[in-house]
């Protein structure tokens, strides 16, 4: 496994050359490996069986972290029921976790993650395969504007912009199709994370476009997984209003056709 953090002398500390510490999770002997081509980090000093969810670290799972203070990162989360525990790559002071995937991931194991933490959020990485965005940018145009909420969109088929494997999240899923290297100003739909909301409003996927500026903000201050659930109840609400306000209009223009008709006998 390898860990950004380790603990030397009671310490949470960096990798630095030539220290030695223990793994925050499993207390087991660590090294720090400071070469001069892979990013620097934490290894067991011996194979081991640490946490099975942890996901060795990438530049981009890095550059997410440092976004994020020190004292938020890579957490170990207790369920006080069970004893079950496990590292999560960001928990905040209000409890929200945040977990950043780059590898790929069995819908079970996306399922057991989202039980486990309950109140959390996905920021996937859409540059790992080649195919990931070039199928969004092509189902784009699908994304239809919900004018009354900027920059939230109703989409009928989500498969036609996002991995499959991902549609059946319990809580917003964030994708990351920029990375962690500038994009070309005719790809600009690449600079937001693209969030799939969960569930459906009248049938269809809630997305959003959010900057990473925004995200940051509102991952250090609010709930994602409350914030999503009120966005959906007021959409579905607003939607429902709206179709029944379009009814009665037609009903209204109707209306006086209807009585014309039976004044003139027909």
């Amino acid at each position: 496994m390898k860990m950004k953090f380790a603990l030397v002398n009671g310490q949470k500390m960096e990798p630095q050359p030539g220290l030695k510490g223990t793994c925050t999770y499993c207390q087991r002997n660590m090294t720090a490996k400071c070469g001069p081509v892979r990013i620097w980090h934490w290894a067991h000093k011996s194979k081991c069986s640490c946490d099975p969810w942890w996901e060795n670290e990438t530049d981009w799972h890095r550059t997410w972290k440092n976004h994020f203070p020190t004292e938020w990162q890579e957490i170990i989360h207790i369920d006080s029921a069970t004893g079950e525990k496990h590292i999560a790559d960001i928990k905040t002071a209000n409890g929200l976790v945040v977990e950043f995937q780059h590898s790929a991931i069995q819908p079970t194991e996306i399922q057991s993650r989202e039980v486990f933490y309950k109140n959390m959020v996905w920021v996937v990485d859409g540059t790992r395969l080649k195919k990931d965005y070039p199928r969004f940018s092509k189902g784009f145009s699908c994304l239809r504007p919900i004018p009354t909420v900027q920059g939230f969109f109703l989409l009928a088929f989500p498969e036609e912009c996002f991995p499959k494997s991902w549609l059946k999240s319990s809580v917003p899923v964030y994708f990351d199709f920029q990375g962690i290297y500038p994009v070309d100003q005719q790809e600009r739909i690449r600079s937001p994370l693209w969030c799939l909301f969960p569930g459906r409003v009248e049938g269809h996927a809630l997305v959003a476009g959010v900057s990473r500026k925004q995200f940051i903000e509102l991952a250090s201050t609010d709930s994602h997984l409350l914030l999503a659930r009120d966005i959906l109840n007021n959409l579905s609400q607003l939607i429902r209003l709206q179709r029944q306000n379009a009814a009665a209009q037609q009903t209204r223009a109707a209306y006086p056709r209807y009585v014309r008709r039976r004044s003139h006998g027909f």
